[in-house]
This record gives structure tokens, C-alpha cells and sequence, in this order.
């Protein structure tokens, strides 16, 4: 999703499961992501808050990803079409 903001939402969409890949991650890795879920958002809108700061390099950011990946897998959420960060 697209953000104004330094705040990346990730899409989810499945109100139990954007739950699920937060605690998933929080408890598997080392990092720490916030679900966004009805009354908050709207029912079908559901996503992760990921806030990165400057101390957040690309290694970290590729890390995530991974991690991410592997909870979706794991959770067997669906995947979308990867999309490039901004250069």
C-alpha cells in the first residue's frame, strides 16, 4: 500500500490473520509489527503497520522481508505480485 507518511502498511485483508503475521513475526524474529484491524479500519482492509526509521539500512529491510515471506508461507496467507521499493 502506498503511504504519505514513513509508516508502510501492509496489506492483509483477513481480520484474524493480520493478527496472526504480527504475533508471528514478533515471536519468530527480531521484529516488532503492529496490526491494524477493525474498528480501526475498515472489515476487509486489515494490514500490518511497519514503521521504519533512518537506523533501518537495506540489510535490515531484506531481513524483514524474508521474515515476512516466511510467516505468510508459514500461515499460508496469499502472496500478491512483489512490488520494487523505491530506489
Amino acid at each position: 500500500m502506498s503511504s504519505e507518511t514513513h509508516i508502510v502498511p501492509l496489506f492483509v485483508a483477513i481480520p484474524k490473520p493480520a493478527s496472526g503475521p504480527a504475533t508471528s513475526c514478533w515471536k519468530s524474529t527480531t521484529f516488532y509489527i503492529q496490526p491494524i484491524n477493525y474498528p480501526t479500519v475498515a472489515k476487509g482492509t486489515e494490514r500490518l503497520r511497519i514503521t521504519p526509521s533512518p537506523y533501518h539500512d537495506d540489510a535490515l529491510i531484506d531481513q524483514l522481508a524474508e521474515a515476512l515471506l516466511q510467516v505468510w508461507e508459514r500461515l499460508g496467507l496469499p502472496l500478491q505480485k512483489k512490488s520494487l521499493a523505491a530506489e
